[in-house]
């Protein structure tokens, strides 16, 4: 294949900056729309953990799907993406709810262990993760705002 076999892309990389850094904020924002879920005071949501959908998969799904729309699916760039939004996906999913089901446990030992001795230590922030749910919705998020961006 030459150079100029090589078609242009057909969106700019504003737009795939657009539609990756868009999919994060929305994805962030719709968690505090969320009736059940404890919403953080003032601007500390746009760094919030946990909940649905989750913005790892989704800002991660969404980069993905850009760059296979960009240079191509078959492109070595595409790859490299797709495995490290799989690594994002599965830690999301999995080590990090891990973690925050540690800090349940650790927090009602501390609860338990304060009822007989005032302890002077904080509790640990026990939503860290996502369900399977959560990280499926946050992927088909990023994609659809892939595409919503960027489409062909």
């Amino acid at each position: 294949m030459n150079l100029s076999d090589l078609q242009a892309p057909p969106f700019s990389e504003t737009r795939a900056f657009l539609a990756v850094s868009s999919t994060w904020f929305l994805s962030q924002f719709l968690k505090t729309i969320r009736p059940k879920q404890s919403k953080p005071a003032g601007y500390k949501w746009i760094f919030d953990t946990g909940g649905m959908p989750s913005s790892h998969s989704a800002t991660v799904s969404c980069l993905a799907a850009v760059t296979g729309m960009y240079y191509g699916v078959h492109s070595l760039i595409f790859l490299i993406v797709l495995v490290f939004a799989f690594i994002i996906m599965f830690d999301a999913a999995g080590v990090r709810r891990n973690m925050g089901r540690q800090a349940k446990v650790l927090n009602q030992i501390l609860e338990d262990f304060n009822q007989k001795k005032p302890i002077q230590e904080a509790k640990l922030k026990e939503l860290l993760g996502h369900t399977p749910i959560e990280v499926f919705v946050g992927a088909f998020l990023g994609i659809l705002m892939a595409y919503l961006f960027c489409g062909l």
